[in-house]
């Protein structure tokens, strides 16, 4: 009998410190599709905790979320890691352009996050996005996109708002137009399987034709007074504009523009790069501490 009662003590202690752990959910489906799920990371705490969602680089084209929360975790911000359709998902669908997949998606995980603002015990004013090359392209998009949530929606998850508290990002491509990339770096050639085109020259000809969805899905296009603080940070060479870098796709150089419109409209901006630290922030992660736990 003693050694039920003892047994019963240890289930009863093990259920109370499992209680006591951060919640920690794989492959959440935010959509029907196989690659609408996330990772959700919650940090301990009483109060509602900031949130950065994280989304991953690879092109639009490949990568995954798998990432290491415990930075942010131990100070206490919860994580939210995305997988989304690749381009060539919205190719088999006929998402017209293929990128609208894997950028919307970004959008309605966010909403989606939002949306479980109480039972995860999160803050959802304020969310700071972060990711490398396209997740970074992806999060600038969310960060100066005008709102996209539909208050009119019989889905209450589309009624959340996509706008985001900060973004820091590293290696971000911010335009998706090839005359003006080509203008700041005559080698430029990455992008045009996001209007499902085969190269970039079929790009360049063809611009007119897709003005439209270059100026919807380039984050540069969308730069606005109301937008919220960026951090942008690129490693490589020192860009210089006009040159021929040897990774243009992770270019400086669009950092140097991108913050050139975003100071002209009075936009809150640190870009560093080869050649430029900042006395505060080594790196991504120390700018979203730093802005959101202010």
């Amino acid at each position: 009998m003693k050694r039920i009662f003892v047994a019963i003590a240890l289930l009863i202690f093990a259920q109370q410190l499992h209680a006591d752990e951060p919640k920690q959910l794989l492959d959440v489906a935010y959509g029907s599709h196989p690659r609408q799920v996330l990772d959700f990371y919650q940090a301990k705490s009483d109060t509602p905790t900031p949130v950065v969602l994280y989304i991953h680089g690879g092109g639009w084209q490949g990568g995954d979320k798998k990432t290491n929360p415990k930075a942010f975790l131990d100070k206490g911000i919860s994580v939210v890691a995305i997988n989304y359709r690749y381009v060539r998902n919205g190719v088999e669908e006929k998402i017209k352009p293929p990128v609208k997949a894997p950028l919307e998606d970004a959008a309605r995980a966010l909403q989606f996050v939002r949306s479980k603002a109480s039972e995860w015990n999160l803050e959802k004013s304020r969310i700071g996005a972060t990711g490398g090359s396209a997740g970074a392209c992806s999060s600038l998009w969310l960060a100066f996109h005008d709102d996209m949530a539909d208050p009119k929606s019989d889905d209450p998850i589309a009624r959340e708002s996509t706008r985001l508290y900060c973004a820091a990002v590293n290696g971000a491509q911010v335009s998706l137009d090839p005359k003006q990339l080509r203008e700041w770096m005559p080698n430029y050639g990455y992008g045009a399987h996001a209007f499902g085109l085969p190269n970039f020259q079929s790009l360049i000809d063809n611009r007119e034709s897709v003005l439209e969805w270059i100026k919807e899905y380039s984050p540069i296009e969308h730069i606005s007074k109301d937008d919220p603080p960026i951090a942008l940070f690129y490693g490589g060479e020192v860009p210089v504009v006009g040159a021929s870098p040897k990774d243009p796709t992770h270019s400086g150089i669009m950092g140097v523009k991108l913050e050139e419109g975003l100071k002209d409209i009075g936009v809150d901006v640190v870009l560093v790069h080869p050649g430029r630290a900042h006395p505060s922030y080594k790196n991504s992660t120390d700018y979203l501490i730093d802005r959101l736990t202010k």
